[in-house]
């Protein structure tokens, strides 16, 4: 059986061919692109299966994690200009079975194909078993979704989570707000708990006078990704102000974590995935982040005994997006 899947997110496009049989994956070929190099999904498909050098054989199954809400057979992927529909793409793809996942449904899909060398435990907690689970993933934008037991294996619904609106929890983040407010208006947690997010936090503790930004900073602020330069230079720089900026980021990760937790009763635990978190390592284990989650008195017990998990494997939707396009293709898909 030949599968094809993919992890398609505001940066960046991971696609995989891989032949599956007798519970056995042989990787045919892998690629990363850049997604906003692209002007649709399907350029990037027939690049992809045009640099494909093994022998030609019919697709079966393909399956695709997309980091936008699913609407039937179409997404728009929330922060690319495309347009995906399914029956397109399996036009392309010769009649293959296709699905269609946010990514976040496919990463809770992944979890369960993990090595547990795969996770970072923040916060053991106290688990119940079969219970529901939460995965929450900052990176281009903020990704959630929850997961629900059903028989011996679990079903992943997708939220838009990330677009709820920010709710601050002191003094200066009321003030962040205000700022924010002013300046692009309504204000959602994915405007600050995402890649742009970390730089809008960073913004307005400069402009406030929070640290000084050094010439180096300066510097590789204007490169090509400026969260990952205030990372470096919090982690690695010894900026005042980077430091303070990646300690708020987390501080309000936290917070939305808990909130997620609270709304699907995730007693089963919960995941953080993207692309940042693998990043930020050190400044999630420092202690903001668990503070944030537990900082909820008249809730304080119930998440305590909640498990905090960052999920280190890149890969994580595509092996969900995986497994999803060999049940649709054996006839079991959810």
């Amino acid at each position: 059986m030949r599968i094809l899947t993919g992890d398609i997110g505001g940066s960046k496009t991971l696609l995989q061919l891989t032949d599956y049989a007798d519970g056995e994956y042989c990787i045919i070929a892998e690629e990363r692109y850049d997604s906003r190099a692209y002007d649709d999904l399907e350029p990037i498909l027939a690049c992809f299966m045009g640099g494909v050098k093994e022998p030609r054989a019919d697709i079966n199954g393909a399956c695709l994690a997309i980091a936008g809400p699913i609407r039937g057979e179409e997404v728009k992927p929330t922060n690319l200009p495309w347009s995906v529909h399914a029956g397109r793409l399996q036009r392309h793809l010769g009649g293959a079975h296709m699905r269609l996942l946010n990514d976040l449904e496919g990463a809770g899909y992944g979890i369960a194909c993990l090595e547990p060398s795969d996770l970072l435990v923040l916060h053991a907690g106290d688990p119940e078993t079969h219970r529901n689970c939460a995965l929450i993933g900052a990176g281009t934008g903020l990704g959630e979704a929850w997961m629900a037991r059903r028989g011996d294996a679990y079903e992943v619904f997708a939220g838009e989570g990330g677009h709820v609106d920010f709710a601050p929890r002191d003094a200066l983040e009321v003030d962040l707000l205000v700022d924010l407010q002013a300046a692009i208006g309504r204000v959602s947690c994915e405007h600050l708990l995402s890649g742009a997010g970390l730089k809008r936090i960073f913004d307005f503790l400069a402009v406030h006078g929070y640290g000084a930004v050094s010439p180096a900073l300066a510097r590789d602020l204007r490169g090509a990704d400026p969260a990952a330069a205030i990372c470096d230079h919090a982690v690695h720089g010894g900026s005042e102000l980077a430091r303070l900026t990646l300690e708020r980021f987390v501080r309000i990760y936290g917070a939305q974590a808990a909130n997620l937790a609270l709304t699907v009763n995730a007693r089963g635990g919960v995941y953080v995935v993207g692309g940042i978190a693998p990043k930020i390592i050190a400044a999630l284990r420092a202690g903001g982040f668990m503070a944030a989650f537990l900082d909820n008195p008249s809730m304080s017990g119930l998440l305590a005994g909640i498990p905090v998990s960052i999920v280190l494997n890149p890969k994580v939707a595509l092996l969900g997006a995986r497994e999803m396009a060999i049940r649709a293709v054996m006839g079991h898909a959810v």
